[in-house]
């Protein structure tokens, strides 16, 4: 059975969910219509969100050209966050 990875390290700081370096949302999803690794999850607010106790997993990887995606789902041990090109975006993504 596969166990949902976990965000290890999120360097987008103002994001609505990362605190000290760790995102807080129960599950991030991954991809958007650009077929890029972006964090979907991310938005920018005044307002801080996520459960402080919890160390977000991918809920779901939309990216279906990484190597680590097996049907939508994350099969990476776990992901890093960060920017890139100016957007939020899985660092560990690998190109098949």
């Amino acid at each position: 059975m596969m166990e949902m990875p976990k965000v290890t390290a999120c360097e987008v700081s103002q994001c609505a969910y990362n605190a000290n370096k760790a995102c807080h949302a129960m599950a991030i999803t991954i991809g958007d219509i650009s077929n890029r690794p972006k964090c979907d999850t991310f938005f920018q607010t005044s307002i801080h969100g996520g459960v402080k106790e919890t160390t977000a997993g991918v809920g779901a990887c939309k990216i279906s050209e990484c190597n680590y995606n097996e049907e939508l789902e994350c099969s990476a041990a776990n992901i890093k966050v960060g920017m890139k090109s100016g957007t939020a975006e899985c660092l560990t993504f690998t190109k098949r």
